[in-house]
């Protein structure tokens, strides 16, 4: 079954796909600057966790849509705020990115 979600979340979510294609150029990123072994791990997890709530957030949206498939209000507010913990996750995601590269990324500007 994970396997068939992961299938479903790239062929159907196109911000499943952005959120992998820049966790590529990242890890790609992490991999030239020889980043610490701490480091490396900070980012595979906070690339796990975007992908997480990307993933929760489709679920979450597909379930209200099969309940739901009209407009509610209710609904528009339970996808907001799945939305919106895809967004925490994300900027989350890149302070931390900005915070683990800039050391790196300097010497080069």
């Amino acid at each position: 079954y994970a396997l068939t979600g992961l299938k479903i979340a790239w062929l159907e979510e196109h911000n499943f796909r952005f959120h992998i294609g820049f966790a590529i150029i990242t890890l790609i990123a992490a991999w030239f600057f020889n980043l610490s072994q701490t480091e490396f791990l900070i980012i595979i997890f906070m690339i796990g966790f975007i992908l997480t709530a990307e993933a929760f957030n489709t679920a979450l949206e597909e379930l209200c849509d099969k309940f739901q498939p009209s407009h509610d209000p209710h609904i528009a507010k339970i996808k907001d705020l799945a939305a919106a913990a895809v967004f925490i996750a994300a900027t989350t995601a890149l302070i931390v990115g900005i915070i683990i590269f800039t050391p790196y990324v300097l010497p080069y500007i």
